[in-house]
């Protein structure tokens, strides 16, 4: 039995022998076979790289590093293709690895010390350029890049000494250079971008924070203070995509969250009420607006938005008065604004006030001359104040612009009875009485016919030769009596009215 044992154990250390021998064997032609694909992954690569096809090349030098993790020529040669797809932050790692791998490599020191270089870094740079001239004292770029380094050395602290004194305008200009030499800095950017704040220059400051947020990994503090920035120049849908990048970054992130009710809220006010004002519905415009100004009491954007849109819902929906109130105050906060000039001149014209309507549109036109709707709007204004200096029918029924032909017509009739020819005795009071009459008759004439009514709100009079050329939907005499009476006839008056 004993002799049974001592057979069956030589037999298992037989065959792990075998299984030893035959995986040595596995393994060598692995390792074989492993350093030629590595060979035709860097070939491959470099032919890719010649040929400028840049995701390629770095597809292969994937392959390789992944191959062989000690060659520092590789994660070099990968370094080269990340810094040609603008990669800077992927490709100072293989740079590092590379330097690891072998220290006296000073092209891999030369190219790191200026990757930091351009990121702000100055102190490494300035280590990096020290090994590179210390190998090779005779390179000349290592040389005039410690120059340089030296030089952002000093002006960063030239810049934060001038920020703690507050002499913002002062930054700004030490920071040209800074950036100027370390462009890949987000905290310089970051400097800059909060003295133009300081300076009221948001629209730098948010030119300055945009690449912070590709130079900082998970930089939610620019993206919130981007969406402030916008949001406070009435660039609500700008704002809201800000603030969803912070929120893409954390959900969790308090400030940003809170923000963002802010913004979507009255985002979705402005929006609605936009919608209302597309659709006619100038009441509920107003209302939506007034909302807004509610939602937002602090931006003065906003409040000037919602008073700018409200005094075009009053003029729209033909509330002179109130509209010319509304606008007047829009016009306080905005007096360059060119829609609130036109929508206040629309009301006035509806209040027959042609000459400050005609003001208006020529202050609107100071101000864009080029606009094809205040050019026309200002000569129909024009026509309209030469037209009511001869006669103006709606002044001659005491009606506003905006009456209705139930309202004309009640007028008319009021008037016309007043002014009845059998009223009067004299002759001299008939005559003042039958020229009354005539422009009364004349000015329902035009006013209860749609298409006579239209070319008078144009400034045309429908019944005035000059205005017609010769001819005109009156019949062309501003005497001509369109009803079925001759108030001029000798012998007693007869009148018979056509009221419809």
């Amino acid at each position: 039995m004993e002799a049974g044992r001592r057979r069956g154990l030589s037999g298992i250390v037989s065959s792990l022998s075998l299984l030893c021998v035959i995986l040595d064997l596995q393994l060598d032609g692995l390792l074989g076979a492993s350093h030629a694909e590595i060979e035709q992954h860097l070939e491959m690569g470099r032919k890719l790289l010649a040929a400028g096809q840049l995701a390629e090349a770095l597809s292969h030098y994937h392959s390789a590093v992944e191959g062989d993790s000690k060659n520092y020529l590789t994660y070099y040669k990968r370094a080269a293709v990340f810094l040609a797809l603008g990669k800077s932050k992927s490709a100072l790692p293989d740079l590092t690895r590379a330097i690891q791998l072998k220290p006296d490599f000073l092209a891999a020191r030369l190219q790191r010390g200026n990757i930091l270089l351009k990121q702000g870094s100055a102190q490494e740079a300035r280590e990096d350029f020290e090994a590179v001239l210390l190998g090779n004292p005779g390179n000349e770029e290592a040389r005039s890049q410690l120059a340089l380094t030296g030089e952002l050395e000093r002006l960063s602290e030239d810049a934060q000494a001038a920020y703690r004194q507050r002499d913002y305008q002062g930054t700004v200009t030490v920071m040209e250079r800074v950036i100027e030499l370390s462009p890949w800095d987000p905290d310089a950017r970051e400097l800059r971008a909060a003295c133009f704040i300081e300076l009221g220059e948001p629209r730098k400051a948010i030119q300055d924070l945009n690449p912070t947020t590709k130079l900082r990994n998970d930089n939610r503090a620019a993206f919130l203070q981007l969406s402030r920035l916008h949001y406070s120049l009435g660039e609500h849908p700008d704002s809201l995509s800000q603030v969803r990048e912070c929120l893409k970054l954390d959900q969790d992130d308090q400030e940003c969250f809170s923000h963002y009710k802010q913004v979507k809220k009255l985002s979705k006010q402005l929006e609605s009420a936009e919608h209302s004002i597309s659709e006619q519905r100038y009441e509920d415009a107003i209302e939506k607006y007034e909302a807004a100004m509610k939602t937002e009491p602090n931006v003065p954007f906003y409040t000037t938005r919602a008073k700018e849109r409200i005094c075009h819902c009053l003029s729209r929906s033909k509330r002179a008065r109130e509209a010319i109130e509304s606008c007047s105050e829009a016009h306080q906060r905005d007096p360059r604004n060119i829609f609130i000039l036109r929508d206040r001149a629309e009301a006035l014209i509806l209040n027959q006030e042609y000459e400050k309507a005609v003001e208006d549109y020529q202050e609107a036109r100071e101000f864009d001359a080029e606009n094809q709707e205040i050019r026309e709007g200002l000569e129909r204004a024009q026509k309209l104040l030469k037209q009511s200096q001869k006669r103006d029918y709606y002044k001659i029924l005491g009606v506003h612009r905006n009456a209705n032909k139930q309202e004309i017509t009640k007028a008319y009739r009021k008037l016309a009875q007043q002014w009845h020819p059998d009223n009067f005795q004299s002759e001299g009071q008939k005559k003042e009485a039958e020229k009354r009459f005539i422009d009364i008759a004349s000015a329902k004439e035009v006013l209860t016919d749609p298409e006579m009514r239209q070319k008078f709100d144009a400034g045309e009079d429908p019944l005035d030769p000059e205005s017609q050329q010769g001819g005109g939907g009156g019949g062309g005499n501003p005497n001509s009596w369109p009803f079925e009476f001759n108030p001029f006839g000798s012998g007693n008056f007869h009148f018979k009215f056509n009221y419809n």
